[in-house]
């Protein structure tokens, strides 16, 4: 069961990854061509800025919880390395407590400004609702909120990133 779950939070991030950085692969698409629309050939296109703004909230959501899984977000260790070992356990398991109430905040509150805003469109894409730009919220937050689940039952995922980690099972 805990390997099934493992896997299924390995391909949950890889999706969030490929989420994330196909967003940022569009933004750097978007962004020249409204430069270009706009002082090349001086007709500037309406609708970049506001596709820009909706990969961001995708890159933003979906890459936090990739960051959060990898161990690669941003962090303050003073106090980590000031405690004795129990103390370090305890604050790791209050920062993965308060992780997990965030994630929670996030999958409430962005669910209730997903169907508050749901019948809403926006101006330059009118077959879009307001509602489905708004739903990485609450998503990311239910992938973060796995994720942590996946920490505090599991622990930490192999580190993918240091030369010295070991290969992840394979089953």
């Amino acid at each position: 069961m805990a390997a099934r779950f493992r896997q299924a939070m390995e391909a949950l991030y890889l999706l969030c990854v490929l989420l994330a950085g196909g967003s940022l692969v569009l933004i750097s698409a978007v962004i020249p061509w409204s430069v270009y629309t706009r002082y090349v050939i001086n007709r500037a296109a309406s609708w970049p800025e506001p596709m820009a703004i909706l990969l961001a909230i995708v890159l933003t959501f979906f890459g936090a919880a990739a960051c959060y899984r990898a161990n690669l977000h941003m962090r303050v260790t003073v106090l980590h390395y000031l405690l004795p070992p129990l103390g370090v356990r305890l604050l790791e398991l209050v920062a993965e407590l308060l992780m997990a109430a965030i994630s929670l905040f996030m999958v409430i509150w962005g669910e209730g400004l997903v169907l508050t805003t749901w019948h809403q469109v926006i101006d330059e894409f009118p077959f879009l609702s307001v509602g489905v730009t708004y739903l990485p919220i609450p998503l990311g937050g239910g992938i973060t909120f796995l994720f942590v689940l996946e920490r505090l039952f599991l622990g930490m995922p192999a580190d993918r990133w240091s030369a010295h980690a070991p290969p992840p099972p394979v089953e």
